[in-house]
């Protein structure tokens, strides 16, 4: 065997490591650390390959199967293939896998949710009673939001099955949404034995991949699940605490593990040339000292820090910059007018692309709510999916004069042609009558090239009934005209303790529909810009890595406190003597994920107020020398 073999496979061992953990007569779990560009994949699938050789042919005599936990369907379906679809393999994303275990539950979700939605109820309730106004916007929404609830307990009792579509927008009244589906997994998992003995039974191994950006609560339930059933239950998750990205995921996730787990370790990144495996493994030298090397035959590769003043033309400074690349790196692709996407402009916050694509004012307000920004960013929020997903195609297969598809979209998702209303009205002619006449009023708010609001929409379809509204949007589309006079009328002054969800989605509502397309480009990846956060896992030849505090205007993040260039306030301070997680943490993290994402050449492009600062900071950080660092000044 030579050196460079030698080298290269230097983590053959960690696969080893990780079989022994899956050997039925002894099982143990484990965590694997697996830095980025660490090939935890192809692991995975090599560590399962060699499993089904062992073990398959038991495992379809007992009917058991090895679960595995991606974060996308992407994710999920690219192992599946390389498993070459065995049957003892099965692999799914949270969601999917949450509603696998439950759905036969029905009984116990009707209880869940009848127990859950008087909780909610009576915190309502609650704080209705506390209100000094009755007749202020957020009394009249919650007053409305109770009832609904009311509503929907009331038919809780009609329902013999529930339903729900991991990718779906989940509207029926039968359906659970995504929230609820983890939950009620989670909360199973805890306290129902039956489940426990079942999940086991079936999935004697559960392995999670991207573990420390998987739901919190579930992770949770299934460490406590493994501190019960240990002698006949591996639990393996795959992850990197560094490239932990969402909050609702789990803090500190490879930290104070039971004592009984496994920790192997890899130490390649096969992904990145050496000078970006050492500038990542000095950003996060501080946080957990982990280092990573590179295959040997890699070449030395670039990295550059451009510092620009604020205030600046910046389109006309990155196209600088790509130019000054393409002369370092002698690598015409820099600097390629093609339309091929050559160079792969990642941006802190999604505000920076919403500003940039023209979506920033139906998607502001609804980042700001945590409860909902995951959904909106990943892609399974309700209320924005009805409109990027139904009405959206609707309106393009209009321009396009497309007639079968539209009849298609209306057949799919108009509540007219649903088999519960034909039902009800045996006239079918009838059925077809009213979708007409509601698509025709629909579509005539397009007309002379207008450009109608999302609330215009949300109300044209309310009162014609053509399709089912998200429950997010029910509230708002089914205000009476008294209600809307009244808080037209309202100031925000008046409201003394507003529902800040209701309030975001009202503010979303009110811009123009043509955002929705912008707003689906991006999360499509019909664009040159991606995020730090949503290009985990990806990987590119050439990244500009835009820092600009000012643009992002994010709260959680900031590069200038990153950096040096800006004080830390109050709470960063109490939070470093309490230990608890700051900004800083969050940003040295989303920069370790967008500069690790680079294979050959990394440029990073730093707005400031204060170049020499900055400069002087990420020498003495030992990030980057003197050389590979320009001040741009316009």
């Amino acid at each position: 065997m030579n050196i460079q073999t030698q080298n290269n496979n230097i983590d053959n061992n960690v696969d080893e490591e990780i079989f022994e953990c899956l050997k039925l007569e002894n099982p143990k779990s484990f965590f694997l650390f697996a830095g980025a560009g660490s090939g935890k994949t192809r692991s995975l699938v090599n560590v399962l390959e060699r499993f089904k050789n062992e073990y398959g042919k038991q495992f379809k005599l007992e009917r058991k199967k090895v679960a595995t936990i991606t974060y996308t369907n992407a994710a999920a379906n690219e192992i599946t293939h390389r498993l070459k679809y065995d049957s003892i393999f099965h692999v799914s994303t949270i969601h999917s896998f949450a509603w696998d275990l439950i759905k036969n539950f029905n009984h116990d979700i009707k209880d869940w949710l009848k127990i859950n939605l008087q909780l909610e109820i009576s915190k309502l309730e609650d704080e209705q009673s506390k209100s000094r106004n009755l007749q202020n916007k957020t009394s009249i929404d919650r007053t409305n939001k109770i009832q609904s609830k009311k509503k929907r307990i009331e038919y809780l009792d009609t329902i013999i099955k529930f339903t729900y579509n991991p990718n779906g927008d989940n509207l029926s009244k039968d359906s659970l949404n995504h929230s609820e589906v983890i939950s009620i997994a989670a909360d199973f998992i805890n306290t129902k034995q039956l489940m426990q003995d079942l999940l086991v039974c079936k999935f004697p191994i559960l392995l999670i991949d991207e573990s420390q950006d998987t739901k919190k609560e579930l992770v949770d339930a299934l460490f406590e699940l493994q501190k019960r059933k240990k002698d006949s239950f591996t639990l393996g998750l795959f992850g990197d605490t560094m490239q932990r990205i969402y909050t609702d995921g789990k803090e500190n996730l490879g930290h104070n593990l039971p004592i009984e787990m496994v920790k192997p370790a890899k130490k390649m990144n096969h992904r990145s040339n050496k000078r970006i495996i050492t500038l990542i493994n000095n950003i996060r030298k501080d946080v957990d000292g982990q280092e990573q090397i590179p295959r040997i035959e890699k070449e030395d590769g670039y990295v550059r820090l451009f510092i620009c003043n604020r205030g600046c033309d910046k389109s006309k400074i990155e196209k600088l910059i790509s130019i000054k690349m393409s002369e370092i790196t002698k690598d015409i692709k820099w600097s390629s007018d093609s339309d091929v996407m050559e160079i792969k402009t990642l941006i802190l916050e999604h505000h920076m692309a919403a500003r940039r694509m023209g979506f920033l004012d139906f998607f502001e307000p609804l980042y700001k709510e945590g409860k909902i920004a995951t959904s909106l960013l990943d892609g399974s929020l309700s209320g924005a999916n009805f409109f990027a997903k139904i009405i959206l195609p609707l309106i393009e297969a209009m321009r396009k004069d497309d007639k079968f598809e539209i009849a298609r979209i209306i057949k799919k998702h108009s509540k007219f042609l649903k088999k519960d209303e034909i039902l009800k009205n045996p006239e079918q002619i009838d059925n077809l009558r009213k979708s007409r006449e509601a698509l025709t009023s629909l579509l005539s708010l397009w007309d002379n090239q207008n450009d109608p609001s999302l609330l215009e929409i949300l109300i044209n379809i309310h009162k014609s009934g053509l399709f089912p509204i998200p429950d997010s949007l029910i509230l708002i589309a089914s205000r009476s005209d008294e209600e809307k006079h009244t808080l037209e009328r309202l100031s925000e002054e008046e409201d003394e303790n507003p529902d800040s969800l209701i309030n975001a989605w009202d503010m979303a509502l009110s811009n123009p529909f043509s955002q929705i397309k912008n707003y689906n480009d991006y999360l499509s990846e019909n664009s040159k810009f991606g995020t730090h956060q949503g290009v985990k896992g990806l990987e590119y030849p050439r990244v500009m890595v835009i820092l600009d505090d000012e643009e992002s205007r994010g709260f959680l993040f900031s590069y200038d406190k990153l950096f040096g260039s800006k004080e830390l306030n109050v709470a960063d301070k109490k939070n470093i003597e309490e230990g608890k997680e700051t900004g800083i943490d969050r940003t040295r993290r989303l920069f370790y994920v967008a500069c690790s994402r680079a294979k050959e050449s990394l440029a990073i492009v730093a707005y400031t107020n204060t170049p020499e600062i900055v400069k002087s900071n990420a020498i003495k950080y030992g990030w980057f020398n003197e050389k590979e660092i320009e001040i741009i000044y316009e």
